[in-house]
């Protein structure tokens, strides 16, 4: 198909609120954080091979950006130039692949079930080279992730359970990946559900993240709950900052969250009933006086 670049401007529902900081009175709303319109999108169309997108990752060698999508054994590359297309190499059979990580001349692919797959390219980048760290916890089939990305302060790679066996209802927990002996740790930390629910308005909230990341400029992790349509800002141990409600209307189904070096945010979104195919939401960071 081809692909098409418009910026759609939108408004939000009046029943949309969002809570500008998870520590403060709860009237006080906002609809998008400071940094950033949430309503205003540059709405970047793709191909049909990524009509589940789940995880992308930032590029800034060449401003591209990297994808998988749910399903597919590709690692897909979105050239984001005024000519937009989309280049893919195989690198597994069909798993349920749910994010990604560039860390290090490789990138690191994390399976539902928690198994992480590391890929190389080959020295002329024509071919892809993949080798699986089992996750090795008690219920493995019982878990459910859906969230990864680095953490420089830990020297490791996060894992935020979306539905884990081990959690209580008013906790999620972290786990850590150590690229250097392919261990894990089970607890990097843990997020209080309770706050967010609370000061979000909602009486009850089964938090289930669906992408993470770590913003450059301000060292905050960004967590995107698709199933809630929540953004929860938090500190990098999982206190909460800030949540936002999200407009249905512009997130039909967002699945993957990344930053550039400037701090621009980007959005992926599975195809849905309102864009028909699957798309990344581009919101430029605004000057702040």
């Amino acid at each position: 198909m081809l692909y098409r670049n418009l910026i759609i401007y939108l408004s939000a529902f009046a029943n949309i609120l969002a809570i500008q900081g998870c520590a403060t009175n709860k009237n006080k709303v906002a609809f998008s954080p400071k940094e950033y319109d949430l309503n205003r999108p540059l709405v970047l169309y793709l191909n049909d091979a990524l009509s589940e997108i789940s995880g992308i990752y930032f590029y800034p060698k060449d401003t591209s950006v990297f994808a998988i999508s749910d399903g597919s054994g590709y690692l897909f590359k979105i050239h984001l130039g005024k000519n937009i297309f989309t280049q893919r190499w195989k690198f597994d059979k069909t798993f349920d692949f749910e994010d990604l990580v560039y860390k290090d001349s490789a990138f690191y692919v994390l399976e539902s079930n928690g198994d992480i797959h590391t890929l190389k390219f080959s020295p002329k980048g024509d071919t892809i080279t993949t080798q699986t760290t089992l996750f090795a916890e008690d219920h493995k089939n019982k878990n459910d992730f859906e969230s990864l990305y680095y953490d420089p302060v830990r020297k490791s790679f996060i894992l935020i359970c979306k539905d884990c066996q081990s959690d209580k209802k008013n906790v999620v927990t972290a786990r850590a990946y150590h690229p250097e002996n392919k261990t894990f740790t089970p607890s990097a930390f843990t997020i209080n559900v309770d706050l967010i629910a609370k000061k979000t308005g909602l009486k009850k909230l089964k938090f289930k993240p669906s992408a993470a990341t770590i913003n450059p400029l301000t060292g905050d992790l960004w967590i995107l709950a698709s199933a809630n349509m929540l953004l929860v800002v938090t500190d990098k141990n999982g206190n909460c900052k800030a949540a936002y409600h999200l407009n249905p209307a512009i997130f039909t189904q967002p699945e993957g969250i990344t930053f550039t070096q400037s701090g621009n945010l980007i959005i992926s979104n599975e195809a849905g009933t309102k864009y028909n195919s699957p798309t990344l939401l581009i919101f430029k960071r605004k000057t702040l006086s």
